[in-house]
């Protein structure tokens, strides 16, 4: 159980994750919450949850993009040197069979 503190609330959270770790989503959590509050002339907690959550959707989808674009070209990049290596595999048995024929 992990007791943290989200827009001034007090919550128990029941996890097996460190503490710490709670601890920083939590503080990531306030940070977006500040950010829409300094945005916006809303005072409804409930507004401000809704925008904070949609925000944090929306670093999240983000995120997920930029994940599925570095694994393309992490998967480009070792089908190039795979080709490369063929290549340079190849050549090498061509010269032994080259040299000893």
């Amino acid at each position: 159980m992990v007791e943290i503190k989200v827009f001034g609330q007090t919550y128990t959270v029941k996890t097996d994750a460190e503490e710490d770790y709670i601890q920083e989503v939590a503080r990531y959590v306030n940070e977006k919450v500040d950010e829409v509050l300094k945005k916006t002339k809303s005072v409804s907690t409930l507004n401000v949850a809704i925008l904070t959550a949609l925000n944090i959707a929306d670093d999240l989808l983000r995120e997920k993009e930029k994940k599925k674009a570095l694994l393309r070209e992490i998967g480009m990049r070792s089908k190039d040197l795979a080709e490369k290596i063929d290549i340079k595999i190849g050549g090498k048995e061509l010269e032994k069979v080259t040299l000893s024929g």
